[in-house]
C-alpha cells in the first residue's frame, strides 16, 4: 500500500538532534554553550526570539517551569536511568541528595546542594526535552544578565529584596520594567513563578555568570527496559494480593486526579465545606464563578468546579487530602508512587469495587450494577513523556492476562483550534518510527461534546507525534498542516507502536503505513489543546489553562470511563 508521507524537510532540526546525540556519547560532560548556534538555527516555534537581542520571556519561563528551582545554581546536570546507573558511573547514593521537583515536568531529580543535579530519565524523549530546555535557558539567561547587570537595576533589586519581601509589585515592578525594557507583565509572571525568591534570583543572574554542562551516563535500549522493569516490579510488590497475570485490564494514560475524583465523587459529597472555603478564603473570581454556576448564569459544570476548588481547599487544609485519599481507598483505588526509577505514578482499581452511588452521576449507564461481577482492573498511569509511553505499555502488556482496552488522554498543540478544544485523531504520523498509523479510534465527537462546555470537539483528525516541544518550527509545522495534520503531541505514536506489538507477532516496523483496524480491543485517543504554536510565543510558558483546563480534562475522562464501563458490561 502506497502513501504520501509528510516530510518536514527540516535539516536544521535534524542537525540539532545529531549534534547533541553525538556529543552526549562522550564519557565526559558536555558544555551547553556548544549547542547554542545549532539551537538558534533551528528557529524553534517555542523560542522565536532565540537569535534576537531582546529576551524571549515566554521561552525562558517555559524552561524554568520544567526544571527544578535550583536551576540557577547548577553547573552540571547528570542523566541516568536508575540509582544503580548513577552508582556505576561514580555518583553513589544520589537519592540521599535533596529531592527536587519542577512545576511543569514530572521527573525524579536530586540536587547535591552545591551545583549538581541528578535526573532520572525514562527514554530518549527525556533527552529531547531536557537538552533544548537547558540551551534555551542558557541563551535567555545571558540576555537577562546584560539587562540586569547595571548599577541602577542592581540597586533596585536589592531594595526590593530588603523591603518588598523579594517580590516586585506596583511601582517597583514598573521601574524595573522601565530599566530593563522587559514588559511588566513578563516580570510579573516570573514573580508568580519564583515568589519571594524573585529578587534574589534576579540578583544572582545580574552578578554571576552561569555555564551549564550536561552528561548522559547510559543510553542503551536495554538500560531503559531495565528501568521500566524496576518500575513495574515496584507496582507488583505493592499489590501482592492481586495476581496481575490472571486479571484482564483496561489501560488508561491520563493524570492523577481526574479518574479518582470522578470515581470517588468525594468533592461532590463535601460541597458545603468547599462552599464555605470559597466564601471565606477564595478569590472574588472563584466566589463569583460558583455563584453564577448555581444561578445558571454560566454554562460551567458544577461538578468540574468542585473538583477544581477541592484542590484549593486541600492546599489550605491537609486533613482534607487525607480524607480524600481515604475515600479513594474505600472504593479500592490504590495509588502506587514510583520508587528508584522514573516518576510515573500508577493507580489501580478493581471495577467491581467502584461505589456506583457515590461516583459522578455523569458516569452512570443502564445495567451498570453488573460491574460488581467484573474481574477486570483499571490501570491508570500518569502519562509518560514521549517514548516512555512505549516502554510503559509494552512492559504492562507482558505482565498481565489480557488487555481489554487502551485509552489515552493527553495535551497537544493545535494548528487549527483554540486552547481547550478536544481533538480525536484517526491517523497518527509518528516522527520516532516514521510510521503512519491508521486506527479505529473508539471515540467520536458525540462521546465528548455533551460534557465539554467551553471548547469544541473535532473528530477524524490527523495527529503528528513530535520528538520534543522545542524541536519544531513554523516551516516544520506548515508542511504537516498542508498535509492535513492539525494535532501535535508526543505520546500517541509510541503508544500505537506498543499496540502494534500487542496485536501482531513482531516488533513494530519503521517508515511504513500501518493498519491497526484489526485490533482485538478498543483503542481510544483524546487530546485537548494546551498550545497554539501558530500564535507566536503563546505557549504554557506565557499562560496556563487554570480553571478552564478542567473542562476538557473531565470531558475526556468521562468519555474514557463510560467507554470502559460499556465494554465491560457487554462482556458480562
Amino acid at each position: 500500500m502506497d502513501r504520501t508521507v509528510p516530510t518536514s524537510g527540516n535539516e536544521e532540526i535534524n542537525l540539532y538532534l545529531r549534534t547533541y546525540y553525538s556529543l552526549l556519547r562522550s564519557s565526559r560532560e558536555v558544555q551547553i554553550k556548544t549547542l547554542i548556534e545549532a539551537h538558534k538555527r533551528m528557529n524553534s516555534a517555542l523560542h522565536v526570539l532565540a537569535d534576537e537581542p531582546q529576551p524571549d520571556m515566554a521561552a525562558f519561563i517555559y524552561a524554568i517551569l520544567r526544571m527544578p528551582a535550583c536551576l540557577d545554581q547548577l553547573r552540571l546536570i547528570i542523566m541516568g536511568q536508575s540509582e544503580q546507573v548513577f552508582a556505576q558511573h561514580g555518583f553513589p547514593k544520589v537519592e540521599s541528595w535533596h529531592q527536587v521537583n519542577a512545576p511543569g515536568r514530572r521527573r525524579r531529580s536530586f540536587f547535591d546542594g552545591k551545583d549538581q543535579l541528578a535526573v532520572y530519565i525514562a527514554s530518549r524523549s527525556d533527552i529531547d526535552d531536557i537538552v533544548p530546555i537547558l540551551v534555551a535557558y542558557q541563551i535567555e539567561r545571558r540576555k537577562l544578565r546584560q539587562l540586569l547587570n547595571k548599577e541602577n537595576v542592581i540597586n533596585e533589586l536589592e531594595r526590593i529584596r530588603d523591603s518588598k519581601g523579594g517580590v516586585p509589585t506596583g511601582n517597583s515592578l514598573v521601574r524595573l520594567s522601565h530599566m530593563t525594557k522587559v514588559p511588566a507583565e513578563d516580570l510579573a509572571r516570573l514573580a508568580q513563578v519564583w515568589g519571594e525568591d524573585t529578587a534574589v534570583k534576579f540578583l544572582r543572574i545580574a552578578k554571576t555568570k552561569q555555564a551549564l554542562s550536561i552528561r548522559s551516563l547510559a543510553g542503551s535500549l536495554a538500560d531503559y527496559k531495565r528501568a521500566t522493569r524496576r518500575w513495574w516490579r515496584n507496582v507488583e510488590q505493592h499489590l501482592p494480593e492481586i495476581q496481575m497475570e490472571d486479571r484482564p485490564i483496561y489501560f488508561v494514560s491520563s493524570n492523577t486526579h481526574s479518574l479518582p475524583n470522578l470515581l470517588s465523587g468525594y468533592a461532590l459529597h463535601i460541597e458545603d465545606e468547599i462552599h464555605a472555603f470559597i466564601r471565606e478564603n477564595g478569590s472574588e473570581e472563584l466566589h463569583r464563578e460558583y455563584h453564577d454556576i448555581l444561578e445558571r448564569n454560566v454554562p460551567s459544570s458544577r461538578e468540574n468546579f468542585l473538583y477544581y476548588a477541592l484542590k484549593k481547599l486541600e492546599q489550605a487544609n491537609p486533613m482534607i487530602t487525607a480524607a480524600r485519599l481515604q475515600a479513594e481507598q474505600d472504593i479500592g483505588l490504590v495509588r502506587i508512587p514510583s520508587e528508584h526509577a522514573f516518576d510515573i505514578e500508577v493507580q489501580i482499581i478493581p471495577l467491581r469495587n467502584i461505589n456506583l452511588t457515590s461516583m459522578d452521576s455523569r458516569l452512570r449507564l443502564p445495567t451498570i450494577d453488573k460491574l460488581q461481577q467484573s474481574n477486570a482492573l483499571i490501570i491508570n498511569v500518569d502519562y509518560p513523556l514521549g517514548m516512555a509511553a512505549y516502554q510503559v505499555l509494552t512492559e504492562i502488556a507482558r505482565n498481565i492476562a489480557e488487555v481489554r482496552g487502551v485509552y489515552i488522554m493527553g495535551k497537544s498543540a493545535t494548528l487549527n483550534g483554540r486552547i481547550g478544544d478536544v481533538m480525536i485523531p484517526s491517523v497518527v504520523h509518528d516522527e520516532h518510527t516514521l510510521n503512519t498509523y491508521l486506527f479505529d479510534n473508539c471515540f467520536a465527537a458525540d462521546d465528548v461534546a455533551p460534557y465539554l462546555v467551553y471548547g469544541t470537539v473535532m473528530d477524524n483528525q490527523k495527529a503528528i507525534t513530535v520528538p520534543g516541544t522545542f524541536l519544531q518550527n513554523e516551516g516544520y509545522m506548515s508542511v504537516f498542516y498542508q498535509e492535513g495534520y492539525t494535532d501535535m503531541e508526543m505520546e500517541a505514536g509510541p503508544y500505537l507502536s506498543g499496540v502494534y506489538e500487542m496485536v501482531r507477532p513482531k516488533r513494530h516496523p519503521s517508515n511504513e503505513l500501518v493498519n491497526l483496524y484489526n485490533s482485538s480491543f478498543p483503542v481510544g485517543i483524546l487530546h485537548y489543546a494546551s498550545d497554539t504554536p501558530f500564535s507566536k510565543g503563546k505557549n504554557l510558558g506565557s499562560q496556563n489553562l487554570s480553571y478552564f483546563g478542567m473542562d476538557p480534562t473531565y470531558a475526556t475522562m468521562i468519555a474514557i470511563l463510560r467507554a470502559i464501563f460499556e465494554t465491560e458490561l457487554n462482556l458480562l
